[in-house]
């Protein structure tokens, strides 16, 4: 006789594994979510008052509340391996007029802010994942815009791409 998987204890085992790496990163970093509040808080401050990202993001935003609030459940998400954030970053980034020197100046920011609020440890571990998802972004975006980019290229728009 074949058995039917337990499909709930399933969910329980994977919930429960989740809770424990999601706790282990805590115990290793220090990270917690008044971190991550104080971190998206204090990094969205600058970002809102920066000469080149500033204008992109406040021609999309009205209300920062809900932003901030989804925000904090993706870094959550990124940080900590909680799985509460369920949004696709993607796609909301594919069409904005951004490129290389866009995703730089977030980075800088976020490493500045990352820096100033959380110990080392917890900074390096918001700032590695960050990068990766700078990454990520430039890549989708070059690919939205018809440019694919090879080992060590950067996206810049109206430019071919660059090698640092």
């Amino acid at each position: 006789m074949d058995r039917v998987p337990d499909i709930a204890a399933s969910r329980e085992d994977a919930a429960a594994r989740r809770a424990a790496a999601s706790q282990a990163i805590r115990d290793a970093t220090g990270i917690d979510e008044a971190m991550i509040d104080a971190l998206v808080e204090g990094f969205y401050a600058r970002v809102r008052t920066d000469p080149l990202i500033g204008p992109v993001f406040a021609d999309r935003i009205a209300d920062w509340t809900p932003h901030l609030a989804q925000m904090k459940l993706f870094w959550s998400s990124v940080a900590l391996s909680t799985g509460v954030y369920q949004g696709r970053p993607m796609p909301k980034h594919l069409l904005l007029p951004i490129d290389a020197r866009h995703f730089d100046r977030w980075l800088g920011l976020f490493r500045e802010t990352a820096r100033e609020l959380c110990s080392p440890v917890a900074a390096d571990h918001f700032i590695e994942r960050a990068e990766r998802i700078a990454q990520s972004l430039e890549l989708g975006v070059a690919n939205a815009s018809g440019v694919l980019l090879g080992e060590g290229e950067r996206f810049l728009r109206g430019a071919e791409a660059w090698r640092p």
